[in-house]
Formats: C-alpha cells, structure tokens, sequence
C-alpha cells in the first residue's frame, strides 16, 4: 500500500512538471519594425492587436502539447506495471516498480513530444504575428513594408 501511495505522488509530480514544462508562446522571437515615419504608438497599438490575433491562433497546439505530454506518461506508467508483472509473475511490489519506471520513460517521451509541439506553437505564432504586422504596414524581416499602407506624414 505505501508503495501505490509513493507511485500516486511521483504520477502527480511528473503531471504538475510537464504541465510547467508546457507553455504557449509569451511572445513574438522575431523583430518588426514600424514603417518609416509611422508613430511609434500606431506601432505599440498595432503589436498588442497582432499579439492577441497571433495568441489565438496557437491556442489549440499549446493545448494539444500538454495533452500529448500527460496521455504519454499515462500509457507509459501502464505499459510499465503490466512489464513489471509479466516479468516478475505478478507480485506487487515489482508492479509498482515496473509502473514507476514506465511511468518516468512516459514522461521522458511525452516531454519530448510536447517540446516539439511548443515549438510548432512558437513558429505558428510567429507566422501569425508577422502577417498581422505586415499587413498593418510595418517592416518584416526578409519582406518589404507594403506601399499601399496608410501615409503618417
């Protein structure tokens, strides 16, 4: 019984570490700048709008990062304990062995997978971002400022 006691809180510290792990994107990693002779408050206003459009369009990979990450130290704790009693004729206390071990192999993979799905998130934010703030006519890098944006001069 102490055993199953010690797999529950090690199962729910290794939740409660990938759910820290998992995040989405605080931001954009790219830099725009404003179009020449644009006020730099147009420019602040329009980054918080192109910020919150770009929030929403990464909501739902973010979500599925933390999913991924718990569904994989789930299935990996199960596919532990059953190979701890198939190998061990099923005594318990190599059970719960075999379910802490699949439990921390599950969480190690889940950990990678929802790295990979943050940065999805990352890039998909980032592409969000960058297509708000071109389409408001700032410089993006590798594009050129569109010519039929608003004059501020």
């Amino acid at each position: 019984m102490k055993r199953l006691a010690r797999i529950a809180v090690l199962t729910v510290s290794v939740f409660t570490s990938l759910a820290g792990c998992v995040s989405a994107p605080t931001g954009p990693t790219i830099a725009i700048m404003p179009r020449e002779g644009k006020p730099f408050e147009v420019f602040q206003q329009e980054d918080k709008q192109c910020r919150e459009f770009a929030d929403n369009a990464v909501k739902d990979t973010s979500n599925a990062a933390l999913k991924e990450g718990a569904t994989s130290a789930a299935i990996g704790a199960a596919l532990g304990a059953a190979a701890g009693a198939v190998i061990q004729g099923g005594s318990s206390p190599n059970i719960g062995t075999g379910a802490g071990v699949g439990l921390l192999g599950g969480a190690a993979m889940g950990a990678m997978n929802s790295a990979g799905k943050q940065n999805q998130a990352q890039t998909q934010y980032n592409i969000a971002y960058q297509q708000c703030m071109y389409s408001k006519g700032n410089q993006v890098p590798s594009y050129a400022a569109p010519v039929s944006g608003p004059s501020y001069r």
